[in-house]
């Protein structure tokens, strides 16, 4: 079912946009919330004739996408994750934890907007585009490191390992003065 949308959806998209949903989707949620409508002949003609009120509506929204891309722009925001043995991340970074990380920073982003192009799957700095309106795109970087609770085990074990050779060096030693003690006892 094709609808027009009348107000901006978080889950869809922007104010005027024509698009397909499910009939279910339109008759339950966006047409008792009024926030789509029909897109026949005659509601199409009265977009057109409501294209002034909307551009209003839809002028607004873009100062506010323009304020985001203003914030978003050449920002850097880190990401901590667990690393595997050879450098490789388990799992990706996901659109939805750049923007859930931009929202703790106070910029308001959702994570459909987020454009990822290839997957981030190891460690570095990475361009990212947000697509935050129509012709509104701001670039930033996300910067990947290793999970600081793995590195504080990583040295743990590795002063622990240290810590083991000293250990057999000690037992080496011991059973070496054992078979010294042994074949004096033998003689």
């Amino acid at each position: 079912m094709k609808v027009i949308l009348t107000e901006k959806v978080k889950s869809l998209g922007n104010v005027g946009e024509i698009h397909n949903v499910s009939p279910g989707f339109a008759r339950n949620f966006l047409f008792p919330k009024r926030l789509a409508m029909v897109a026949d002949e005659s509601n199409t003609k009265a977009l057109e004739d409501q294209k002034k009120a909307l551009s209003k509506k839809m002028s607004e929204e873009k100062n506010v996408a323009t304020a985001i891309k203003a914030k978003l722009d050449g920002k850097t925001v880190t990401i901590e994750k667990k690393v595997g043995g050879s450098g490789r991340l388990f799992g990706t970074v996901t659109a939805s934890e750049v923007a859930s990380i931009l929202t703790t920073d106070g910029i308001e982003v959702e994570k459909r907007q987020v454009l990822i192009e290839t997957p981030i799957k190891q460690l570095g700095t990475f361009e990212i585009k947000a697509k935050l309106f129509q012709d509104v795109e701001a670039t930033f970087s996300v910067k990947v490191e290793k999970d600081a609770k793995q590195i504080e085990d990583e040295k743990k074990k590795a002063a622990m390992k240290a810590k083991a050779p000293k250990v057999e060096k000690k037992k080496e030693e011991s059973t070496e003065e054992n078979s010294e003690n042994t074949e004096e006892a033998a003689e």
